[in-house]
């Protein structure tokens, strides 16, 4: 990213604060020693272009925040399950602009830990009126499918990525900015097993979900409604659990999240040229199959360290091959597989 992208970003960020209207108030935590900034939730003024409010919720998520993420398996839908133990974790995530078109926008979250250490985390990307998208067909497939027309006006879709750039899940749904807030509602998606529960779990193979985004005085908030799902090798759909998930974005100040701004700096070439290489995978055929075992991090982790490589030294071509191998290893085109019930 160019001093001038990043200064362009700085510049989106200030003229958010405008569009919020008076000055951030100060807030402090019980359980956290930093403060949180509020300001003003902008919703949608009378008169006002919906897609216009749309596109400024979204770009309020920008920022630097202290994440508290929670979930809670609630009610048990299979004979003999027990609940597992709740979820808690905590995370400092910076979330910056990697694409603004209008019609698509493109959000990147960064990991920041003590001492300055820094993990790309997911992307979202948000398209306006997406005739097509990707989703997920479970068994690790993922395939472009046509959207019904009549659904399609005033949607947003948004599009989950993983860590090395890949789809994770996809979601339609509208923004809705009654009373003064504003918040994004998906239909039920399809999504695999997030990484809490893959590297620890087998009993289930994939997650029905509602996703729910709420621009907060605060920050922002991620309501999950899951349901967590056994699926049987005649393709049978055995429910297990509800899980309720609450990710809680609050704006801080006093922290340093520096360190994010410049991997992504150092490295968002790098990180274009991978999503280039995903946008090839599905272009050849509509749909993609990731050879990876339950658990297996090698695919993320070659791609994150071929990143710290090109942030030290930035040219492409020395990791050209091995990026082309990790690719071949992992992503496979295929034929599209049946439709997936919803």
């Amino acid at each position: 990213m160019t001093r001038s992208f990043s200064f362009a970003i700085c510049l989106l960020t200030l003229s958010l604060l405008t569009a919020c209207a008076g000055q951030p108030r100060l807030a402090k935590s019980d359980s956290s020693q930093y403060q949180t900034v509020e300001r003003p939730v902008a919703g949608c003024a009378a008169g006002e272009n919906p897609f216009d409010c749309d596109r400024r919720a979204i770009l309020a998520t920008q920022g630097g925040y202290e994440v508290q993420f929670r979930f809670e398996e609630t009610v048990v839908l299979k004979p003999g399950y027990e609940r597992k133990k709740p979820k808690r974790s905590m995370a400092f995530e910076s979330v910056v602009l990697v694409e603004d078109t209008g019609k698509k926008i493109s959000l990147q979250h960064i990991l920041v830990m003590g001492g300055g250490t820094i993990t790309k985390h997911w992307r979202q990307d948000w398209v306006y009126e997406s005739p097509r998208h990707w989703v997920f067909v479970g068994d690790q497939r993922f395939e472009e499918r046509e959207r019904n027309a009549a659904e399609i006006p005033g949607t947003w879709t948004q599009l989950v990525y993983e860590v090395n750039d890949g789809p994770r899940y996809a979601g339609d749904g509208k923004w809705n900015h009654k009373y003064g807030i504003s918040t994004w509602t998906s239909g039920r998606t399809w999504r695999p097993l997030p990484r809490r529960e893959y590297t620890k779990r087998s009993d289930y193979q994939l997650i029905n979900a509602e996703n729910r985004q709420t621009i907060t005085p605060q920050g922002w908030a991620h309501e999950q409604d899951n349901t967590k799902v056994i699926r049987m090798q005649d393709g049978k759909d055995i429910p297990l659990v509800r899980e309720f998930g609450f990710n809680d974005y609050r704006r801080i100040e006093g922290y340093d999240f520096g360190p994010a701004l410049a991997y992504w700096k150092g490295t968002s070439d790098f990180w274009s040229e991978v999503r280039a290489r995903w946008a090839n995978r599905f272009a050849a055929n509509g749909s993609i199959t990731l050879s990876l075992q339950t658990g297996d991090e090698s695919f993320n982790t070659t791609l994150l360290d071929l990143g710290d490589a090109y942030m030290k030294n930035p040219q492409f071509d020395l990791y050209q091959k091995q990026l082309d191998d990790a690719f071949s290893k992992f992503v496979h085109v295929n034929t599209p597989p049946p439709a997936l019930k919803r």
